[in-house]
Parts: C-alpha cells; structure tokens; sequence
C-alpha cells in the first residue's frame, strides 16, 4: 500500500480508525468463504468421508507443502522434542 501526502497528515488515531475500517471491510468480506469452509468440512463428516482428525491432517499436510517445508527436518526437530520432554510432560 502506498501513501499520499495526505494520509502523511493523518493523526495516530486517524490511522487507527482507518486501520479498523479497513480489517472490518476485510473481515466482512471474509464472511461467507468462512461459513463455506465450515459448511464443506460438516459435509465430509456428516457423510463419513473423512473424520475431522484426517481432515486436520490433511490441511496441516497441505500446508507444510505449501511452505515448502523440509520433512526430514521437521521429523527430526519432532523426535528431538518427543525426547527432550518425554517424562516430563504426559502428551495426550
């Protein structure tokens, strides 16, 4: 985003407001693509296609190949934490 001269001018609290208007016109708009992604995960459950834990892992599966992120790496950052607080914590 760039600014003008006159958005230069603006006080803290006119950064503020608009800041605010802004992320509500964002939120707003954001709206139905939440209740539509609700709605699709309610639809693999109700239709016993996926359960909601496989559902969870596919989106996290997804995500880490969308951040192009090192398997092999994150499995050996997990084992090391697994180690370092087995007995210390009880992980469910």
């Amino acid at each position: 985003m760039t600014f003008t001269k006159k958005e230069a001018l603006y006080t803290k609290e006119q950064h503020v407001a608009n800041f605010i208007k802004t992320l509500i016109a964002i939120e707003t708009a954001m709206e139905p693509f939440k209740e539509q992604k609700k709605e699709l995960r309610e639809e693999y459950a109700d239709n016993s296609w996926l359960s909601k834990e496989e559902m969870r892992m596919a989106v996290k599966a997804y995500r880490l190949m969308k951040s192009d992120t090192d398997l092999d790496e994150l499995l050996e950052y997990f084992n090391n934490l697994k180690k370092s607080i087995k007995g210390t914590l009880e992980i469910v």
